[in-house]
């Protein structure tokens, strides 16, 4: 098994936020394995709660840049918006399932049960 030096999580943290949260190349950066990166993040409660709030400041920036795009009259943001955030008032998709079967089975569906 390969043994990696000790790296500080503050500078585990800091590469993974420049790297944007890409873990391959954070792990590259830092010279260790994914497993390595996962079993550091796994075990130190200090580690998990420094990558995830990386994670939320990079959803927050994602938003705020879905949120200009809106602001400049962008459909396709403003429909994405709608599908996710409106839920609620109802900007969903509807999924219709209509199926259809052939006269023939729908002749077998109809006969009735011969018991033997």
């Amino acid at each position: 098994m390969k043994r990696y030096k000790k790296i500080p999580f503050k500078k585990v943290a800091e590469v993974y936020g420049k790297k944007a949260g890409n873990i391959s190349a954070t792990c590259v950066a830092l010279g260790i394995d994914r497993n390595t990166f996962y079993s550091w993040r796994e075990n130190d409660e200090r580690l998990a709660q420094m990558l995830d709030e990386i994670d939320e400041s990079l959803i927050d920036f994602s938003e705020s840049k879905l949120l200009e795009q809106i602001n400049d009259g962008n459909l396709t943001a403003i429909i994405f918006h709608l599908k996710t955030k409106g839920k609620k008032r109802g900007y969903v998709e509807a999924v219709e399932n209509n199926v259809s079967i052939t006269p023939f089975e729908q002749l077998m569906k109809d006969l009735p049960d011969v018991d033997e």
